[in-house]
């Protein structure tokens, strides 16, 4: 839940019986897209059961889903900035609790998320059940500017972080320049985090399988090496 209106998480798991780890998946601005609905499909065929909650359910209906235009991006941006900081926090550990009561998730749990998922699955990480993490192009946590007031303490509360993470960036990613890349990882090597850390040449978004920033190498590559961190990881 969060500030006081049911939010709405969207289930993908394997098409088979048994009992998968959890991953809770966050999605860009523009919530629940096909290519969000395609990642989670990939995941769940991989062995896990996938949970991608509607990040905007205080602000939206739900099934609201924001275009990918100007208009879409417009009203993401807007609302990243109007929802606080203690409402995403309460709505990560609502998905990570509803995930691990899943019928079909057997208690072990992972994140993942790109854009503003990125940071959203790195703060759902310093939950001590997350074992790891997935954070794609993560904005917001080099300058701070996370939610309401824009003034988050993500960087603060890295040595909180347990998780073993894994942090992927788009060197041509105007969001995220060299020096916020380097402020990020400065902070991970003072509190000693367990992370992996790669820097591709690739745009922001490069993931997303829309639109002229999609490199499918790149996305291939970077979904072996999530799985491989979560099948250690997770075991």
């Amino acid at each position: 839940m969060g500030e006081g209106q049911a939010m709405r998480m969207h289930i993908a798991r394997p098409a088979i019986d048994g009992r998968f780890p959890g991953v809770l998946l966050f999605s860009e601005i523009y919530q629940v897209t096909s290519p969000i609905r395609r990642l989670a499909a990939m995941l769940a065929g991989n062995g896990y059961v996938v949970a991608v909650p509607e990040v905007y359910h205080e602000y939206e209906p739900a099934g609201t889903v924001l275009q990918y235009d100007a208009v879409g991006t417009e009203r993401g941006n807007a609302l990243k900035f109007s929802k606080s900081i203690a409402a995403y926090d309460a709505d990560a550990k609502a998905g990570l609790t509803a995930l691990a009561e899943h019928p079909a998730c057997d208690g072990r749990l992972a994140t993942l998320g790109v854009c503003l998922g990125g940071h959203l699955a790195y703060r759902a990480a310093l939950d001590p059940r997350v074992s790891a993490a997935a954070c794609f192009y993560a904005t917001d946590v080099h300058s701070g500017t996370l939610g309401e007031g824009s003034h988050d303490d993500s960087l603060a509360r890295m040595a909180e972080l347990r998780a073993e993470a894994m942090f992927v960036w788009g060197r041509q990613d105007p969001h995220v320049p060299f020096a916020g890349r380097e402020r990020i990882r400065a902070r991970l090597e003072e509190v000693g985090a367990r992370y992996t850390w790669h820097e591709f040449n690739a745009q922001h978004a490069f993931l997303r399988d829309e639109g002229p920033r999609y490199d499918p190498a790149l996305f291939l590559q970077a979904m072996t090496m999530t799985l491989e961190l979560y099948r250690r990881v997770l075991g």
